[in-house]
């Protein structure tokens, strides 16, 4: 009897629990159902900014970037990257873990709102703060972001020494290779195709001829007498990729099962990128003198 007295008191409960949720949800509830934010109409500058603030907690990076009322300026990515920063930043992993609004003015066609976010992140809480300027669109409000740019420079080659070049490049989000600056002038100073019994084999040499280092390659296209392509292939595994200004790479590419008597001729394709480089130390010997020896 007993026990069925405590299994009616334990749903009875849970019953009451369940309606008293439904009735007064917690602020947490209220914004996320389903996966859905439910929040308010921007009917106010703070709910703009409260507004935005959910959105990049729950990393809705599409919902927040187009309330934005000038979102024309910059790209969604570039919004992300103003809040997240690049790899490897600590703010990269970081979430937003809570935030907090302060109105300093308001008219009746704009305000400034400063918004205060603290990021949880892995090692330690980071906070940060905005100040927003919010304006009106009708019968709602809506956020210029005050995105920080940096300064869109090509990339720079200095000289640190006569053994080493370092290259600077303009933020720290660019891919490797994807560069806006002039590729290094490389020239190839001789080629010669070679039949053996294999296939054909082309032999030649690789000159930086510019003042900064550079990533090569090569690749090669036999034609046929119809100037049709027989075949591509590149130096990938037969040449030193590194050149330093003014040096020379031998390379070696291989056409396997092709005969030099089909081949009208080669169009050959130079590749080089910019990139960082150092060269071997340089040791000569100084004041070289003999001194004979005394008897």
């Amino acid at each position: 009897m007993k026990g069925y007295m405590l299994a009616a008191v334990l749903m009875g409960a849970t019953i009451g629990l369940v309606v008293i949720g439904t009735v007064w949800p917690v602020p947490s509830a209220r914004a996320y159902a389903g996966g859905e934010t439910l929040m308010g109409p921007a009917s106010t500058p703070e709910t703009a900014v409260r507004n935005l603030a959910e959105e990049i907690r729950a990393q809705d990076w599409e919902k927040a970037y187009r309330g934005l009322a000038n979102k024309t300026e910059f790209t969604k990515t570039d919004f992300m990257h103003d809040l997240t920063g690049f790899y490897p930043s600590l703010r990269t992993y970081a979430t937003l873990d809570s935030f907090e609004v302060y109105p300093l003015h308001a008219s009746e066609k704009d305000a400034d709102v400063r918004l205060k976010m603290s990021w949880s992140t892995s090692v330690k809480a980071l906070v940060s703060s905005r100040q927003l300027h919010v304006v009106r669109n009708g019968d709602r409000w809506e956020v210029e972001w005050p995105i920080s740019r940096e300064p869109a420079v090509p990339p720079q080659v200095i000289p640190v020494n006569y053994l080493r070049w370092d290259v600077i490049y303009k933020s720290g989000g660019d891919d490797w290779g994807a560069q806006d600056v002039d590729t290094p002038r490389v020239r190839i100073v001789d080629m010669h195709p070679v039949q053996r019994a294999d296939g054909i084999v082309l032999m030649g040499e690789l000159l930086n001829e510019d003042v900064v280092p550079a990533y090569v390659s090569v690749d090669a296209t036999l034609l046929a007498k119809d100037q049709s392509v027989i075949e591509t292939e590149g130096s990938f595994d037969e040449i030193n990729h590194q050149l330093l200004p003014k040096q020379i790479t031998p390379f070696l590419i291989k056409f396997p099962g092709r005969t030099l008597s089909d081949v009208a001729s080669v169009r050959m394709a130079p590749l080089s990128i910019l990139v960082p480089a150092s060269a071997d130390p340089v040791i000569e010997i100084q004041d070289e003198h003999l001194n004979p020896a005394h008897h």
